[in-house]
Formats: structure tokens, C-alpha cells, sequence
């Protein structure tokens, strides 16, 4: 069966490292609250969300330390590079979220920052616990091993 087609959507920041530091479990599409300078900063393409994480602030859920850089236009109205995002969702998944963290151990962390089909910004987040350096350890060899059989099948034509 052929693979599922990936949506139409144009990816404005990645988090890579993401899923080599945390074991993602589940994933969640999260709306998010921006003003008018941040969204045309993120049409640049220039936001970082590498440090990033999830965290719950009252009854919200909080997007931190995500850098979204000036626009240079905006002159005196822009907005604060690092400020607190409110990141959109229903009450449900943020009580969700919210329990897995403070009960479970598990973090949320935000794996991409896109703006989907009708040209919204969207937040994909992962909920996964933290692996541990042998894990990591085990996770290179893997990769380094499907590389090499990658560079074997390729030669051997």
C-alpha cells in the first residue's frame, strides 16, 4: 500500500533534534495565538523553536521560549522575539496534556511550525517522555546501520 500523502502545508520551522532527545508517544495539531508582525516575520521563514517547549500557565497552555524574530518593517509596533504564545486548543486535550505532564513525566514538546491549506499557523506538538544517553546511543547505531545498508543495496546496483 502506498504511503499516506503528506497534507499541503509549508513548514516554517523543524525541530529535528526533537525526536532524538524525546521518545514521541502521540502528536497534536495546536492553533496558535499571534499578533500581525509575528505572523509576517513567520512568512519569512525565520522562526526557531529548537528550545521550545509546552508548559501549562492557569487554564492555558503556554507555547515558551520559541523565537519568532522581529519584523523589520513594523518599525515601533513590533512584538517581543521570546514572549508566551497561547497555543489553541480544546479544553479536553489541554487537560490531557496538561495531567500527562505533572502526573506522567511526560513533556510536550513543539516539533513544527507550519501554516496549513488555508494559510493558518499551526503548531504540531509532540507528548513524549525523555530517552536516556543509552537510547540515544542505540538510536545512532540504527541510524548509522540503515546508511550503510542504504550504501550497500545502492552500489551492489
Amino acid at each position: 500500500m502506498a504511503p499516506k500523502p503528506e497534507p499541503n502545508r509549508r513548514v516554517v520551522a523543524d525541530n529535528r533534534a526533537a525526536r532524538f532527545h524525546y521518545a514521541i508517544e502521540d502528536t497534536i495539531e495546536a492553533g496558535i495565538a499571534l499578533t500581525g508582525t509575528e505572523v509576517k516575520s513567520l512568512r519569512n521563514g525565520k522562526a526557531t523553536i529548537g528550545e521550545a517547549y509546552a508548559g501549562p500557565s492557569g487554564h492555558d497552555l503556554m507555547l515558551f521560549n520559541a523565537y519568532i524574530p522581529e519584523y523589520l518593517e513594523a518599525n515601533r509596533f513590533n512584538h517581543d522575539t521570546k514572549r508566551p504564545r497561547r497555543l489553541l486548543l480544546h479544553r479536553r486535550q489541554i487537560d490531557k496534556l496538561i495531567g500527562a505532564t505533572q502526573r506522567q513525566g511526560y513533556t510536550v514538546v513543539p516539533l513544527k511550525i507550519y501554516f496549513n491549506e488555508s494559510g493558518r499557523a499551526k503548531v504540531e506538538l509532540g507528548l513524549g517522555k525523555g530517552k536516556q544517553a543509552h537510547d540515544k546511543r542505540e538510536a545512532v547505531k540504527e541510524r548509522d546501520w540503515k546508511r550503510d545498508q542504504a550504501r550497500l543495496l545502492r552500489d551492489r546496483g
